[in-house]
C-alpha cells in the first residue's frame, strides 16, 4: 500500500476484510442452499421407495377397467361413465368427492364387482367429464347430472343403492331435494359416506381458532376453498399436507400419494368453482325427501367433515339404517379402510333388498 495516506490505507485493509468475510458467507449459503436441496431429495426418494412398497400400492393404482359411455347432462355437460359387474346384479352407483375422479372407488371396485352392478362416474368438470356449461358448478347441476347417470345406466323398473362421499355424498342429497318423486322410484337405499351438508367452514379442524375468532376461521376457509391458483409441485411438503387435511396419521404411503395425484390433477378453475359451492352449502332440510334406508358412515380422524356433521345428518334422517365411525379414519374412509367400507355397503344392500344372487357371490 505504498503511496497511500494511512487512513485510505485502513479503508482498504477493511473493505479487504469485508470482501473476505462476505465470500465465506456467500459459500456457507452455497453449502447451506446444497445441504437443503440434498435433504428434499433424499426425502422425496425415500417417500418414493415408501410408496413403492407399500402393500395397498396395486390395490389402490391398478383400477379396474370397465364398460365406457358418455352421459349428456341436461345442460349439455358431457360425463365419463363406466360400469363394472355383471349387468343382472344389484346396481350400485357411485359418486365421488370434490376434486377427486371416479377411480376414487378403487377399493370398491376390487372388493364388490364380482357380484354387483357397479356404476361410476366423474363429476362435471373432473377426470374425464366436461367442463360445466355456462360454469355451473351448482348442486342442483349435480343434482340434474346425478338424474341423467341413472336415467341411462339403470335399467327402468330397477333401483339403485346410491353410494356418494364427500361433494358426491351432498350430490345425493341434491339429488332429493330437486327429484323428491324419484327418489323411491330409482333408488333402493343411500349411502353418505364423509360427509357434511351444512357449516362446512365452521366445522372443519383444519384450522383450530378460539371460538371469539369464528370470523376469521370463517374467512380462511372460504379462501381455502375457492382458491383458484395453481398448486404446488408434488413435493414431500405437499404428500404431508394433503395427508394433513384428507387423511389420518395412521394412512399409508400409498393412499396419501394415490389422493395426492387425484387432488393435484383436478383442473383449478372446477377445484375452486365447487369451492364456491360449498362455501354457502345448505343442504340438511333435503334430507327429509331422502326416504329410503340411509347409512351415515365418518371417520374419527376427519377433519373437513367431522363427527358433528354426522350426529346432524343421523337426526334429520327419515331411515336411518346405520351409522358407523371409523375411529382411525380420517376424509378418505373408502381409501383408508376399503375393507370396512365395503362390509357396511353389503349390508345396507342387504337391508335394502339388493342382496346379490349366491351365483354372483360365488363367482
Amino acid at each position: 500500500m505504498e503511496g497511500m495516506s494511512e487512513r485510505e490505507q485502513d479503508g482498504a485493509g477493511r473493505r479487504s476484510e469485508w470482501g473476505g468475510a462476505r465470500r465465506w458467507v456467500e459459500a456457507g449459503a452455497l453449502l447451506g442452499v446444497g445441504a437443503g436441496v440434498a435433504a428434499w431429495e433424499a426425502a422425496r426418494r425415500r417417500d418414493l421407495r415408501r410408496i413403492a412398497a407399500d402393500p395397498n400400492h396395486d390395490l389402490l393404482f391398478d383400477v379396474p377397467s370397465g364398460e365406457r359411455r358418455e352421459v349428456v347432462s341436461r345442460d349439455g355437460t358431457t360425463l365419463a361413465v363406466e360400469l363394472f359387474g355383471p349387468p343382472d346384479g344389484p346396481p350400485l352407483v357411485f359418486i365421488h368427492g370434490w376434486t377427486c375422479a371416479r377411480r376414487f372407488w378403487t377399493g370398491q371396485l376390487h372388493g364388490l364387482t364380482d357380484r354387483y352392478r357397479i356404476v361410476t362416474y366423474d363429476l362435471r368438470g373432473h377426470g374425464d367429464s366436461g367442463l360445466p356449461a355456462g360454469d355451473d358448478f351448482s348442486t342442483d347441476a349435480l343434482a340434474e347430472d346425478l338424474q341423467a347417470v341413472l336415467e341411462a345406466t339403470v335399467p327402468e323398473g330397477r333401483k339403485a343403492l346410491l353410494v356418494g362421499h364427500s361433494l358426491g355424498a351432498m350430490t345425493i342429497a341434491a339429488w332429493a331435494g330437486r327429484f323428491p318423486r324419484e327418489v323411491e322410484a330409482r333408488a333402493a337405499g343411500a349411502a353418505l359416506l364423509n360427509t357434511g351438508l351444512g357449516d362446512l367452514i365452521d366445522q372443519a379442524l383444519i384450522l383450530k381458532l378460539p371460538a371469539g375468532m369464528r370470523r376469521t376461521k370463517a374467512v380462511a376457509g372460504g379462501i381455502f376453498l375457492s382458491a383458484s391458483a395453481p398448486l404446488p409441485p408434488a413435493s414431500p411438503v405437499s404428500l404431508r399436507a394433503v395427508q394433513y387435511v384428507a387423511l389420518s396419521p395412521s394412512a399409508t404411503p400409498a393412499q396419501v400419494a394415490f389422493c395426492q395425484q387425484m387432488v393435484m390433477e383436478c383442473r383449478r378453475e372446477v377445484r375452486a368453482g365447487f369451492g364456491r359451492t360449498m362455501t354457502r352449502l345448505d343442504l340438511l332440510d333435503a334430507l327429509d325427501n331422502l326416504t329410503v334406508p340411509t347409512l351415515l358412515l365418518g371417520g374419527g380422524s376427519d377433519r373437513l367433515t367431522p363427527p358433528p356433521h354426522v350426529e346432524r345428518m343421523a337426526a334429520a334422517l327419515p331411515q336411518l339404517a346405520e351409522r358407523v365411525e371409523l375411529p382411525s379414519s380420517g376424509h378418505m374412509s373408502p381409501i383408508e379402510q376399503p375393507d370396512a367400507v365395503n362390509a357396511a355397503l353389503e349390508r345396507l344392500a342387504e337391508r335394502a333388498g339388493l342382496a346379490p344372487k349366491k351365483s354372483h357371490a360365488a363367482a
